[in-house]
Order: C-alpha cells, then sequence, then structure tokens
C-alpha cells in the first residue's frame, strides 16, 4: 500500500536523485554509526529491503525520524539503497548503509552481504537489530546471530502469504523467527497466525500496531479543482489507497460495487491511490463497466493526506490485511471508513461505531455499506468523529516510540560483551566488495 510521509522531506531532490552512490562508505558508515561512548540510548540498525513509499517502509522511516530525539541512536541498513525515502533519511542526517542483495542469498554475494553485516554490527557495538520485512529478516537474523547482537528483532507485517512462500521456504522463515530474540507483529492477528500455524511462542510475540501522524491528516487541506480538476466538481468522492499488485487488495470487488452505487448516487466517483500490475485490468474492468467517467486512477502520490482530506468517504475492500495504514490515515483525516472484515481491520473498527465492516469478496455487502453512509450524513459524521479520536487516543506514534523503546532499553541493560575487530579487518572486507559484485 502506497505509504505517506507527515514530513516536508517527503520530496525528493529532482536534480539529485537518490542512489547508493550517494552513500557512505562502509567504514565511514560504521564511524557515523557509533556515537560516543557515553551515549547511554540503544545502538539500533534497521535493516529494510528497499526505501520506496510502502507501509513497511514509512513506519520504518517515521519512527526512525521520531527516535532521533530520544537518546537511541538509529542507523538504517537497507538491501537496495533506492526510492524517495533515501532522500528523507539522508536530510535527517541518519546514517544509511547499503548490504546490496542481487537476486538471490543464496549465493557468494548473499554469503558476503551476511558477513559484511555481521561485522558491521560487530564493529559498530549495536545493541539491537531490528528487521522489518521478509529479506531482511532473512538477512538480518542470521547476521545478528553471528555477531551475537544482544537483541534480534525479526518483523511479520502482512497476513497473505506472498508468492515466495513454498513449504520448504517456509520453513525456512519458521527458522528464522525461532532465531529472533524477539519478533514484532502490527496486530494481533498476525500474532495469531504465527502461534497457531508455526507453534512460536506467544510470548516472543510482540503486537505493536502502525503508527500514524494524526495532526498531518486532520490538518491537511485539499483544494478538490486544485487536486483533481473537473472530476471532483458536485461530485460525491470515495478513496481507495491500496497497491495494484495483486488482487488481494480487493479492487474488482469494489468496481462491482461501483455499478450498484452509481446507479443509486449517480454523482459517486472513485479515486484510487496507488498503482501496481494490476491496474491495467483494472482500468479496462471499468471500461467494460461503462464507468470510466466515475473513477480516476491516480498512481502513486506523495500528497495522500491532502487528497484524502478532498474526499467524503474511504473504503478499502481487502481480502487479507494485517493493519491497514489507509484505514489509520483515512480515520485519521476525518472520513468516514468501509472496509472488509479481515485480519487486524476489526482491531481497528468498531462495526457501527466508528466505520462499517462487511464481508470479503461480497459486492453487494460492499455496495449497501457504501450507499449507507452517502445517503446518511448524520451517519458519517458520527463514524468520521468517532474514528478520527480513537485515531489520536490509540494509533498516535507516541504508543508506538514508548513500546519500541521499552524493548530497545532492555537490549541495553542486557547488553553482553563484544570481542574487538580491527580496523583492518573492515577495511579489508570493503575492498574485497566490488570484485564480489562484479562477479555475481
Amino acid at each position: 500500500m502506497p505509504g505517506t510521509l507527515s514530513t516536508d522531506r517527503a520530496a525528493v531532490v529532482k536534480n539529485e536523485p537518490s542512489s547508493s552512490h550517494c552513500l557512505p562508505k562502509f567504514q565511514a558508515a560504521l564511524s557515523r554509526s557509533k556515537p560516543p561512548s557515553d551515549n547511554d540510548g540503544a545502538r539500533v540498525l534497521y535493516l529494510v529491503d528497499t526505501l520506496n513509499v510502502g507501509g513497511t517502509e514509512t513506519q520504518m522511516v517515521q519512527t526512525a525520524l521520531r527516535l532521533r530525539s530520544t537518546s537511541h541512536h538509529i542507523t538504517v541498513g537497507c538491501l537496495h539503497a533506492k526510492g524517495p525515502l533515501l532522500e528523507v533519511l539522508q536530510q535527517a542526517d541518519i546514517p544509511v548503509v547499503e548490504f546490496r542483495k542481487k537476486k538471490t542469498l543464496l549465493s557468494v554475494n548473499g554469503v558476503y552481504q551476511l558477513m559484511r553485516l555481521a561485522l558491521f554490527l560487530r564493529q559498530g557495538q549495536f545493541h539491537v537489530i531490528h528487521a522489518h520485512d521478509l529479506w531482511a529478516n532473512l538477512l538480518g537474523v542470521p547476521a545478528g546471530r553471528l555477531a551475537r547482537t544482544p537483541v534480534i528483532i525479526s518483523s511479520r507485517r502482512y497476513l497473505a502469504d506472498l508468492e515466495w512462500y513454498t513449504f520448504w521456504k517456509n520453513k525456512t522463515i519458521r527458522t528464522i523467527y525461532y532465531l529472533s530474540t524477539h519478533i514484532i507483529v502490527n496486530s494481533a492477528s498476525v500474532r495469531q497466525l504465527l502461534v497457531e500455524r508455526d507453534r512460536l511462542s506467544p510470548e516472543k510475540i510482540h503486537v505493536i500496531y502502525n503508527g500514524v501522524d494524526v495532526d498531518r491528516f486532520a490538518g491537511a487541506r485539499g483544494d478538490r479543482e486544485g487536486l483533481l480538476g473537473s472530476f471532483g466538481s458536485g461530485s460525491k468522492l470515495i478513496a481507495v489507497v491500496a497497491n495494484m499488485y495483486s488482487r488481494v487488495k480487493g479492487h474488482a470487488c469494489l468496481i462491482e460495487a461501483s455499478r450498484i452505487v452509481c446507479r443509486s448516487v449517480p454523482s459517486a466517483k472513485f479515486v484510487l491511490i496507488g498503482d501496481g500490475a494490476e491496474r491495467r485490468k483494472l482500468e479496462q474492468q471499468v471500461r467494460q463497466a461503462g464507468l470510466e467517467e466515475n473513477f480516476l486512477f491516480l498512481g502513486h502520490r506523495q500528497d495522500v493526506p491532502e487528497l484524502l482530506s478532498c474526499c467524503d468517504l474511504s473504503v478499502l475492500p481487502s481480502e487479507a490485511e494485517a493493519m491497514p495504514n489507509s484505514v489509520l490515515e483515512s480515520m485519521a483525516a476525518g472520513l468516514p471508513v468501509v472496509a472488509t472484515r479481515v485480519g487486524g481491520t476489526p482491531e481497528i473498527i468498531v462495526h457501527g461505531v466508528d466505520g462499517l465492516l462487511v464481508p470479503p469478496q461480497d459486492s453487494q455487502a460492499l455496495a449497501q455499506a457504501m450507499l449507507h453512509v452517502l445517503q446518511d450524513a448524520d451517519f458519517a459524521r458520527r463514524l468520521s468523529r468517532s474514528g478520527q479520536e480513537k485515531m489520536q487516543t490509540h494509533f498516535g506514534f507516541d504508543r508506538l516510540i514508548a513500546q519500541l523503546e521499552q524493548l530497545y532499553s532492555n537490549a541495553v541493560l542486557g547488553m553482553k560483551d563484544f570481542r574487538g575487530v580491527s580496523h583492518s579487518d573492515v577495511v579489508l572486507l570493503d575492498q574485497q566488495s566490488q570484485p564480489l559484485r562484479e562477479k555475481n
């Protein structure tokens, strides 16, 4: 799902594109990652696959930005140092180092990056490695074990298994979870999956809900005409913030439901924010339904708060979700929300109180819920007011930061002794990088 940035640094500098060439060399990054010895906070390495704009990546960057003001020292590692979020981290002066993955981690290059990461952790005397996604788990947890990093955190932030998963690969990721000291999930539904299917200890799994910048979304003011042109004039606008990488987000069901909605409310128009491989099929489905005038495909956007402020309703018709950022962001923006009763979504919405829940893959139920909100202004206002209040009290970043600080502070208290690694070892390993990369 396309996440959003609650910072003025969201824009990428156009005349100086972000790339790994802008990153400091291994030793320079190591020097920046190791604060003075009198710093009593945890030294934490965040590890993520890329720095493209997505739910996981945006949550990671938002958290790193906020932890700057604490005693903890954050460094970000990534397997591909590319994407708009790289610029955000660099402008915030947060160290970024790349451990570049080729096609697979099961290769000479993969082993090299594993050893390089382990050395970086050991030499930097990190208290914590916190891996945020699948590939980061696979590289970061073994490296943390090799480096004897005291706290090794893996993450699972989704319910639907990715295409990567097979029987044997599932066993691999299960082993990775066992090797972790903590597992962070973003909903109780994900925790239940890991306990029941993977037989993981419940005590090892920490539910930390996603955070949302409530002030950023509540305070956004959008210009309908400026952002949407004539499309928004006199319309009831329905926002759908979701990627289009697979059918799991339920766009096809939404388009079916829109036939019913548009017959009853001809002014209803759908603003689709997000992109992916399914977009062309969805555009074709809209054309076949004769609804071209009722749909606007915007692709990836950085101005989601402003776009949401232009809309009257937000819908998420997913077939599977862990903790959907689009629901949190829409509620923070003060929009009534209709979403499917899947995964962690019922942990956010109480049906009829701060949103409406419908069964997945049920276009009729989805349409009726949308019509209920669009045709009853008082009911819509009650949902939006209650939803926004819940975001302020239960889903702010202050709560997320406090929970993470608890884990990180415990890591400092339990810090183990590190055996020294010589400066020459680090330089030698970094010098070997280029020939290995060329070979793979």
